[in-house]
């Protein structure tokens, strides 16, 4: 994962919870169309781990950021 905060918060705040927000869409429509175990699994296993992304990001990019200020 990339170091630079301006992709960090590219990744956090934008790409990554809307990746996770389709995931969850695709899951609960699959859900509804009959497929509910796997429709389940993506709901559970690839939203969650594009959420738990956008956290770490914004985790790194904070840290990244405090970096910075410490440099100059």
């Amino acid at each position: 994962m990339p170091n630079k905060p301006e992709t960090l918060f590219v990744l956090g705040y934008m790409l990554l919870p809307l990746l996770a927000l389709l995931s969850a869409i695709v899951g609960l429509t699959m859900i509804l169309g009959g497929n509910k175990i796997i429709g389940a699994i993506v709901i559970v296993v690839v939203t969650q781990l594009f959420a738990f992304g956008a956290v770490y990001a914004l985790r790194k990019r904070k840290s990244a950021l405090l970096e910075e200020s410490r440099g100059e």
